[in-house]
């Protein structure tokens, strides 16, 4: 009949003697040079945990308990230069008496214009029909609760009055949600010289003014059957405000 072996998995042999050992974890007799110091993670280096187990016994280290050991910063670029994208688009574009340039501290004559790669002459303060701009510059539809609060979003619009000369007034009836210099795109007034692209300064959460300047408007309403207003984004440099753009 079978029976039990009292060295458990050890094996024995008189010409090449081995010592016996127990396993730590499953307390089998096995030999002792088959037993083997048990490891684990221990922050970013595998440490011995002083449990000494048999082959079938051993287990792989957890890898969630590694650290993880992030490289070092790139060390910095010293003196980078980046581009001087604020002075790039700066705004003052014409100069009215002898100054200094801001940048080079050069004296500038008083006379001095700039004008864009395409020969438009350009002004701190723009002012009639931007040339070059299209009714496609306004950006898509899109409404946040019922508010206007990107591009493309109509407002509700209750009165347009012009006062006379170069000023047209603009209720809403909700809140328009617009800030000075922000850009509504106008069409179906009464009079077209107010229909275009412009940059508002808002007085009330539902009121705001735009300029048509250099033209001038006879005082009175101009809301018509097909009055639209939404707002609106062109492309212009940095603070660069625009008044007015062909109807969109």
């Amino acid at each position: 009949m079978a029976y039990a072996s009292r060295a458990g998995r050890a094996q024995v042999s008189a010409q090449n003697p081995r010592a016996f050992a127990v396993c730590q974890r499953c307390g089998i007799w096995t030999n002792r040079d088959r037993l083997t110091n048990q490891s684990q993670w221990r922050g970013a280096a595998l440490l011995p945990l002083y449990i000494f187990v048999c082959p079938d016994c051993l287990d792989t280290p957890q890898e969630q308990l590694r650290a993880l050991v992030l490289p070092a910063d790139p060390v910095p670029i010293y003196l980078p230069f980046p581009e001087p994208f604020s002075s790039d688009e700066t705004t003052a574009m014409t100069l009215t008496q002898a100054t200094t340039d801001p940048v080079t501290g050069l004296p500038v004559p008083g006379t001095t214009q700039m004008t864009t790669s395409s020969g438009v002459a350009m002004t701190p303060e723009p002012y009639g029909r931007p040339p070059g701009l299209i009714p496609d510059a306004i950006m898509p539809l899109a409404l946040t609760d019922g508010v206007p609060n990107v591009y493309g979003a109509p407002l509700s619009v209750l009165s347009v009055v012009a006062n006379g000369a170069d000023q047209v007034a603009v209720t809403c009836a909700s809140p328009h949600g617009l800030a000075t210099q922000d850009q509504v795109g106008v069409e179906g007034l009464n009079n077209a010289s107010a229909c275009g692209i412009f940059s508002v300064d808002v007085t009330t959460a539902t009121a705001f003014t735009y300029q048509v300047y250099p033209l001038s408007i006879p005082a009175g309403s101009l809301l018509g059957a097909t009055t639209r207003i939404v707002t609106a984004q062109v492309a212009a440099p940095t603070d660069y405000p625009v008044l007015q753009q062909v109807g969109p």
